[in-house]
């Protein structure tokens, strides 16, 4: 019998990871449409109003909120779970069996009859969502090294994007054919491939007690990523975080409202899945890589502008849809435009929120940037249902498109800032190779007088 080396071994523990990253990231993206635009289809369909529509999406908030319990997952063990499966694991087994019930309450409810009823499971769902994309999240960056890490998370944005798509035209077909409660019961019968994966796959051998200094306190554990970041960032870190705050809220703002205009123009549920389906999905990635390409070619601050420009007009896309009506060669057009320009400024975005964290506290930064990037969308989105009952359609999807002449100036203002850094850096930089040249000159000197 040959021993396989340490490289082999190697090669195929990643090989192994990579069809299970896949898995867990489509069962980590298949909660989130159905507690957001899918399930806004389905309330308006059912004559719910605007209003309430746009308060019910706050149940989303969890998936900005969940840095907050996100520590805890991280120090104790699941119920039951844990001991069985080890603590990534543990919390994964039991998070996704409270995915699939959530998706099972709100297939038997009847939003039209009984509204708490689905309020409360999407409450619960949003909940167990945000809580699996920690678990999922805290699994990959343990279970492989740090230069495995790029391979890990394209798996999981492919899974990812598949269960959106699953999510979205998916539940949109067979609520079309079938009903919605056979939609939801289809994806909760879906969450089966992150559970199968969660199964097979490794458990980390190491936890946040094996790392230096994890015996602290949780409020230490909270505080020094923050101090770190603010000290490092210095009076620039309210910049940043101003942009990170409005650079996608024009999308969060709008996207509440967008199915329900679908739906109020006449449009089938066929029709929009069918157009998501067709072109959205594929338009949508070629954003994705649009935005990666922009980044390497000409940088990042420029492809951040570019992308907060083009997600901001891209609403305009949907306020001209509104006023021409039910055409399907117009609702083509917004679809594609939207998903274009918010796959770009997503990629331009991730890469910024990158460029902000330190290696040392990456994961606890990063996390808190994820979070909270988000929030002001979502809570803003809540009142989306109001505005729309004000002022129509059309001016709501122009005022949100008005949002980027403020993300335009703060990308602006942090591009000055870069460049600043840039150049202070490119000084230092010179600085130290000047000092080092003197140094060697008078060392050389030193020599030649001793001689």
């Amino acid at each position: 019998m040959t021993t396989e080396s340490p490289r082999g071994r190697k090669k195929l523990f990643a090989d192994r990871t990579l069809p299970l990253m896949l898995a867990l990231g489509f069962s980590s993206g298949l909660p989130f449409l159905l507690v957001f635009s899918t399930q806004s289809t389905w309330l308006r369909e059912v004559g719910v109003s605007r209003e309430a529509i746009g308060m019910i999406s706050w149940v989303a908030l969890a998936y900005s909120l969940k840095f907050l319990w996100a520590p805890l997952l991280d120090r104790y063990d699941a119920p039951f779970f844990g001991k069985r499966l080890g603590r990534r694991r543990g919390w994964m087994a039991l998070i996704q069996i409270g995915v699939m019930l959530c998706l099972g309450g709100l297939a038997f409810g009847d939003p039209a009859k009984s509204l708490v009823w689905t309020i409360a499971f999407s409450f619960l769902l949003g909940f167990c969502g945000s809580t699996q994309d920690i678990t999922i999240d805290g699994w990959r960056i343990a279970v492989a090294p740090p230069d495995k890490q790029g391979a890990l998370s394209a798996a999981s944005q492919v899974g990812y994007k598949i269960a959106l798509l699953c999510a979205g035209a998916g539940a949109l077909y067979i609520a079309q054919f079938q009903s919605w409660r056979a939609a939801y019961l289809a994806m909760a019968c879906l969450m089966a491939v992150g559970f199968v994966a969660n199964l097979l796959a490794p458990e980390p051998k190491t936890h946040i007690e094996a790392a230096p200094g994890a015996r602290k306190s949780l409020i230490e554990t909270y505080a020094e990523p923050l101090k770190e970041f603010f000290a490092r960032n210095g009076r620039a870190t309210v910049l940043f975080l101003l942009l990170l705050a409005i650079y996608r809220l024009p999308d969060f703002v709008s996207g509440v409202m967008a199915n329900p205009l679908y739906i109020d123009l006449g449009f089938s549920k066929t029709d929009i899945a069918n157009i998501t389906k067709i072109f959205g999905f594929g338009v949508g990635l070629g954003g994705i890589f649009a935005g990666g390409w922009c980044a390497s070619r000409f940088g990042l601050m420029p492809t951040l502008f570019a992308g907060g420009m083009a997600a901001s007009a891209s609403h305009l896309s949907l306020a001209w849809l509104a006023h021409v009506g039910n055409d399907m060669g117009m609702l083509t057009v917004a679809i594609c435009v939207e998903n274009f320009a918010g796959g770009f400024a997503g990629t331009a975005l991730v890469a910024f929120m990158s460029s902000l964290v330190s290696p040392l506290h990456a994961a606890a930064q990063y996390a808190l940037l994820s979070s909270l990037y988000a929030l002001p969308g979502k809570v803003l989105g809540g009142f989306s249902g109001f505005a729309v009952a004000k002022f129509g359609y059309s001016a709501f999807f122009i005022g949100t498109s008005c949002i980027g002449l403020p993300v335009a100036a703060l990308c602006l203002a942090v591009w000055r800032v870069h460049a600043q850094d840039k150049r202070d850096q490119d000084k230092r930089d010179q600085d130290r190779r000047d000092q080092d040249r003197r140094d060697k000159d008078d060392a050389g000197a030193e020599e030649n007088s001793l001689a």
